[in-house]
């Protein structure tokens, strides 16, 4: 049986939002707290916090944060300040629609309080609940769709994961790792690879660490290495998360995510995608149609403090990439696993969640 993750990934206290400082890991465990606004959004751009589920979290104690500071204020002030914080976060990442999700989710709250006649200080505790209830909520639908996933996972797979979409990207258990840990509890006996993920490492930093932490066998390799295990038999299925997919079924994930996925196709190998319901995007028809965040030089050119590109040399940084639906062989939600996901089945499930 595997473990409850033993570590504090994002939470509430009386002094703002601490969050768990990831840029540290596995070096050490240090926990950052955001004091204003305008600290939690620097703490998701600068990737202090990150994964869709856990921006979103995170954004949704912000603006609970902002609903506090703004305490005696009158109601005009108190709605404008509100607005400041939800644009604010809302411009951190484009691309994890998460962090809309939770604001909206925040934003309707907040509406509905209006709404009732309650007063400043009430909306302001109100918020704060609404806030804790998405948190608690995320690590629940974590663990639903870890059950889900159970059935796609034969005892003894090999199983290739790319970036981190543990507990460190939500609440807590994690997505594609929640499946993992899921099949782990079930009594499948797993190992994990876990992609390096370049630029910022979030496999070798933070998938290996979550999952030597929780006594699950993993091994670490460099990007370029996965085609290779492939071609040698040494994966049985792939499991990864996501960041938005569209209502035609294609998938936003950490770039080099589609890669894989072409690589799946070409080997006869599963790949799945490990999602939340809120990820998914019905406004967005098609994966083109989903922003792609370009982040800065310095995450590519240097490794480490040491600069590795010539200065002057530009550099790329999509942050993301696209999976077209036609290679993930299923999605998996806590509401199940659909296979073959397409636009009829994305809005099938969407149609089912809400009844």
């Amino acid at each position: 049986m595997s473990e409850p993750e033993p570590w504090f990934t994002l939470g509430w206290s009386d002094a703002g939002v601490e969050l768990l400082d990831q840029r540290l890991l596995p070096d050490r465990e240090e926990v950052l707290v955001c004091r204003s606004v305008e600290e939690v959004a620097c703490a998701i751009e600068d990737l202090v916090v990150r994964g869709a589920p856990a921006i979103g979290c995170t954004a949704a104690l912000g603006m609970a944060l902002a609903a506090r500071q703004a305490i005696g204020l009158d109601a005009a002030a108190f709605g404008a300040a509100l607005d400041a914080a939800h644009a604010r976060l809302a411009a951190t990442r484009p691309t994890a629609i998460n962090l809309f999700w939770a604001l909206d989710r925040m934003a309707r709250t907040r509406a509905a309080l209006q709404s009732e006649g309650h007063d400043v200080a009430a909306t302001a505790e109100a918020l704060r609940e609404e806030a804790l209830v998405i948190v608690v909520e995320d690590g629940e639908i974590c663990r639903q769709l870890g059950r889900a996933g159970v059935e796609l996972v034969p005892d003894g797979s090999r199983i290739l994961t790319h970036c981190n979409a543990g507990a460190l990207a939500t609440s807590a258990y994690g997505t594609a790792l929640g499946v993992v840990r899921a099949a782990v509890d079930a009594g499948r006996r797993v190992s994990v690879l876990a992609d390096e993920t370049r630029p910022f490492l979030q496999g070798a930093r933070l998938t290996a660490w979550e999952m030597q932490r929780d006594g699950i066998p993993v091994s670490v390799i460099t990007d370029n290495m996965a085609a290779h295990l492939m071609q040698q038999g040494e994966v049985d299925l792939i499991v990864v998360g996501a960041d938005r997919v569209a209502a035609n079924g294609d998938v936003a994930n950490k770039i080099g995510t589609y890669g894989l996925a072409v690589l799946a196709h070409a080997h006869d190998i599963p790949f799945y995608v490990a999602a939340p319901i809120s990820t998914i995007d019905p406004a967005t028809a098609t994966g083109a149609e989903i922003p792609i965040e370009e982040r800065g030089r310095e995450e590519v050119a240097n490794f480490g403090n040491r600069p590795i590109v010539p200065d002057n040399v530009p550099v790329r940084h999509p942050a993301f990439d696209v999976t077209p639906a036609r290679y993930v062989t299923a999605l998996v939600t806590e509401r199940g696993v659909l296979r073959d996901p397409d636009g009829a089945g994305i809005a099938r499930l969407l149609r089912d969640t809400r009844s």
